[in-house]
């Protein structure tokens, strides 16, 4: 399994309103998605910054979803060009309930 953070890093433009509009808008676009696992959107308003989090079910999944359009699509969404970080999950503990 492959882990992807995305952060957008917010000067004084930061919004938070704005961006759980667009978690919110987002949601049904990842839901069932192939090789997806899950997402969270986060949000850390003290540090203006905003990290998406996503599990896929293998490198080659998460690597054909981050092309060079799909990340000028959330750079026009969120205002400002994210940092992307391809990590390897050792072991995923998933509770449900």
């Amino acid at each position: 399994m492959i882990g992807v953070f995305v952060t957008f890093r917010f000067e004084d433009n930061f919004d938070e309103q704005a961006v759980r509009k667009i978690a919110q808008t987002a949601r049904a676009r990842f839901e069932g998605m192939p090789g997806l696992r899950s997402k969270a959107f986060t949000l850390d308003s003290g540090k203006r910054k905003a990290t998406n989090f996503y599990v896929w079910n293998s490198e080659d999944a998460a690597r054909a979803f981050f092309t060079d359009e799909i990340l000028d699509r959330v750079t026009g969404l969120y205002g400002v060009r994210p940092d992307v970080e391809f990590v390897e999950i050792a072991e995923l503990i998933e509770n449900r309930g």
